[in-house]
C-alpha cells in the first residue's frame, strides 16, 4: 500500500494509546529535534496515564539528547544493525515519519507489528503499510504540532490549557527546530499559539535554545569556513553548492551532524533559492562510495520544492528541507544535484539555467 493519509482522528489515536498497556515509540533513524520532542512527548505523556512504555531511538545522536531525556526510559539503538531491547509491547508509536526507509533498521521486528502500530507524522511521503491508523497532518509545522490535539484528548485538558512542564518541554523543541525557531514558512499563526500556550506553562525556551544551538564543538567554525570555501553558485545564482570531503570531515574529526544549520549564510545571498549542501561519508564496507546531501529552499513566490527534488533521488523531507542519500563519487554527486535542479523556474518562469 502507498496511501499515505490520515485514517484517524486525534480522538481515535487518543483511544487507542489508552487502550494499550505498553507501548514502544519509533521515530526515524538519525533524530531531530522534532523527532525525539514528539518520542518524549508520547513517552512523558504515557507515563503520566500510567502505561509502561520506552522511547526507542536508532543514532546518531546528537549531543542534547540526554539534556532533554532527563531519567525517561530512552533505549539508544545504535547504528544500522542495532540490537532489539526485550520488551514486546502491546501497541507501537511510530512519530515524526511514515517512511519504511527511515525505519530500515528496525523493519524486521517492525513489519510483524505494524496491525499494533499507528503513525503521527506531518510529513507528505511515506508508505500506507508501516501502521493500521495514522495521523497525517502536513499543515502542521512540526509533528509536536500535530501531537497537540492528541496529547490535549489523552491528559483529559481543554484546548490552551497548561500543560506539564515535563511534556510542554519536548513539544517546544520539536516546534522551535523544525521551525527554525520561528523563521521558516511552515509557521503558522497555530504554531504562534502553542508555542504561547507551552511557554505561558512554564517551558524554558532559552534555555532550550542554549542546550540546542549554542553548545557547539569548537570544530564547527573550522567546517563551516571549509563549506563556504566551496560555494559555487549555480544555474544564473539561483542555486547555492557547498562540498565537504571526507578527508576534511576526518582532519577536523568532524561528523555529519556537524554540518546543521550551514545553508543558512548561503540562503542569505539575494537571489539564491537553493542551497545544496554535500558531505562526503566513509565508504561502504563493500567500497561503495556515500554522499549525504541537505537541501533547503526559501519560501516565496519562487520556491522551489527540494522534498519533490530529493524524492526524485531516493530521499525525502519537507517542501523546504530535505535529505538525500546518493552512492556515488563526490563529483559525481554534485553533477547529479545540479542536474536535477537544471530547468526549474526563474523568475519570469524562464528555465533557472543560465
Amino acid at each position: 500500500m502507498s496511501d499515505y493519509t490520515s485514517n484517524a482522528t486525534p480522538q481515535a489515536i487518543a483511544a487507542f494509546m489508552k487502550a494499550q498497556t505498553s507501548l514502544v515509540i519509533l521515530t526515524h533513524a538519525k533524530p531531530d529535534g522534532d523527532a525525539l520532542g514528539s518520542a518524549l512527548t508520547v513517552l512523558r505523556v504515557a507515563e503520566h496515564i500510567g502505561i509502561d512504555a520506552q522511547a526507542w531511538f536508532v543514532g546518531p545522536f546528537p549531543a542534547w539528547l540526554g539534556f532533554f531525556a532527563g531519567s525517561s526510559a530512552v533505549c539508544k539503538l545504535g547504528g544500522d544493525s542495532p540490537s532489539i531491547p526485550d520488551f514486546d509491547p502491546s501497541g507501537i508509536v511510530i512519530v515524526d515519519t511514515g517512511a519504511w526507509s527511515q525505519l530500515k533498521p528496525l523493519d524486521a521486528w517492525l513489519k510483524p507489528r505494524t496491525g499494533r502500530a499507528v503513525v503521527i507524522d506531518h510529513h507528505l511521503h511515506g508508505q500506507g503499510d508501516v501502521a493500521h491508523l495514522r495521523l497525517v497532518t502536513p499543515a502542521s509545522a512540526s509533528c509536536t504540532e500535530a501531537l497537540a490535539p492528541v496529547v490535549d484528548e489523552l491528559l483529559g485538558v481543554p484546548g490552551r490549557a497548561a500543560l506539564p512542564i515535563d511534556i510542554g518541554t519536548p513539544m517546544y523543541l520539536g516546534l522551535a527546530t523544525d521551525t527554525g525557531w520561528f523563521r521558516f514558512s511552515n509557521t503558522t499563526a497555530d504554531t504562534f499559539e502553542l508555542a504561547a500556550r507551552l511557554v505561558n506553562g512554564g517551558v524554558d525556551h532559552p534555555a532550550i535554545y542554549q542546550a540546542v544551538e549554542q553548545q557547539q564543538a569548537p570544530l564547527r567554525p573550522r567546517l563551516l569556513g571549509l563549506a563556504l570555501a566551496s560555494l559555487t553558485y549555480e544555474h544564473g545564482g539561483r542555486v547555492g553548492v557547498m562540498a565537504l570531503r571526507d578527508a576534511d570531515m576526518r582532519a577536523l574529526g568532524a561528523i555529519g551532524e556537524d554540518t546543521g544549520g550551514f545553508a543558512e549564510p548561503v540562503l542569505a545571498v539575494q537571489g539564491v533559492q537553493v542551497v545544496a549542501t554535500l558531505t562526503e561519508m566513509p565508504a561502504q564496507p563493500d567500497g561503495t562510495p556515500l554522499v549525504k546531501v541537505s537541501l533547503r529552499s526559501k519560501p516565496g513566490p519562487e520556491a522551489i520544492d527540494v522534498a519533490a527534488i530529493a524524492n526524485k533521488l531516493g530521499g525525502g523531507g519537507h517542501a523546504r528541507a530535505a535529505g538525500i542519500k546518493l552512492h556515488l563519487p563526490l563529483p559525481e554527486a554534485i553533477e547529479a544535484i545540479t542536474s536535477a535542479l537544471d530547468g526549474y523556474p526563474g523568475p519570469t518562469g524562464r528555465s533557472a539555467s543560465p
